[in-house]
């Protein structure tokens, strides 16, 4: 079953069509939501060519996500980082049979129809490109493509939700090589989740009240929320994932799959190591698996980490106020 809480229903993204005497429908939750659902227990790797596209396919990665620069890179170069070449991403959506993802500016209603235009499979209103709207996202609810948004804590997921994000991932610190800043969100996340959980369990409506204002979300999302005891949809991990390790351990702190962005293309050993961090995602519950899938990566060969707390961009900070 798919939950379907903060569902808007008939919203504008959803389009229904007749061809001939059947009758076809998109756009709707069930839909955006059952597509995340698809890409669960499954790794979706960065990507900026052909090459890198197909190297992530044959390694076994549900889907790609498509830019211009790696995370790393965009952290280097400054200035404004925008979405990725429509050529680049239609030249790897035509060489791969996996779902091909691409990222909009925060806010950026026009990039993001532009996307969905290009047939893209997801979209990802992110952090790691220049906001165009620091104080406001994307209302969702209004395209037929499914959306991922990055969360810090359990405030800004429900937010993102009720904007209609089908999917969720923590926002980490993009193009570090550095996990522990995604290890901490999905930890925000996991306390805050219990706390609404034990309200809920109690019975404590008025409680709950208090927390959906705290939250500024509605009360039926906290509610329902409450209820299931996690998320009401995917949860993935991302930011600073390197090693297969990295991969094993976010999942064993209940995401339900991972993103890596800079960790794969920016080391010595791509091949293997996207390879490697599918193998340790797909059995985190087998450390003897993870042990293998750790002897497959050099760690000489990984991209240069960074030290989260001196960083003069952080990334994750961005759209936060929304």
């Amino acid at each position: 079953m798919i939950p379907l809480s903060g569902d808007l229903g008939d919203t504008k993204g959803v389009i229904k069509e007749k061809i001939g005497s059947f009758s076809t429908t998109r756009g709707t939750s069930t839909l955006k939501r059952g597509f995340a659902h698809m890409l669960k227990n499954g790794v979706v790797m960065d990507v900026t060519t052909v090459e890198q596209a197909q190297i992530a396919e044959d390694a076994g990665a549900v889907a790609v996500m498509v830019l211009d620069k790696l995370p790393s890179d965009v952290r280097k170069a400054g200035g404004v980082a925008r979405t990725a070449s429509i050529r680049i991403i239609q030249e790897i959506m035509d060489s791969v049979t996996i779902p091909v993802m691409a990222k909009c500016r925060i806010g950026h209603v026009y990039e993001a129809m532009v996307l969905q235009e290009t047939n893209v499979d997801m979209i990802d209103e992110s952090e790691v490109l220049t906001p165009a709207d620091e104080n406001h996202h994307i209302w969702k609810w209004d395209f037929t493509s499914p959306f991922v948004n990055g969360a810090r804590n359990l405030g800004e997921a429900l937010r993102r939700i009720e904007e209609g994000a089908a999917m969720i991932r923590t926002k980490g610190e993009p193009g570090t090589g550095n996990v522990a800043e995604a290890v901490i969100h999905i930890k925000n996340v996991n306390t805050e989740l219990r706390r609404i959980k034990s309200i809920y369990d109690a019975g404590d409506e008025q409680d709950l009240i208090s927390v959906a204002r705290e939250l500024k979300v509605s009360y039926s999302v906290v509610e329902e929320t409450a209820s299931l005891g996690r998320l009401p949809v995917v949860n993935f991990a991302a930011g600073g994932i390197s090693t297969p390790a990295d991969a094993a351990y976010l999942m064993t702190l209940g995401c339900d799959g991972v993103f890596v962005g800079s960790g794969i293309f920016k080391a010595d050993d791509a091949k293997e190591r996207a390879q490697a961090i599918v193998l340790a995602t797909t059995f985190w519950e087998d450390p003897d698996k993870v042990k293998e899938a750790q002897k497959m990566i050099d760690e000489r060969q990984s991209m240069l980490g960074l030290d989260t707390k001196n960083l003069e961009l952080r990334m994750q900070e961005r759209g936060s106020t929304a």
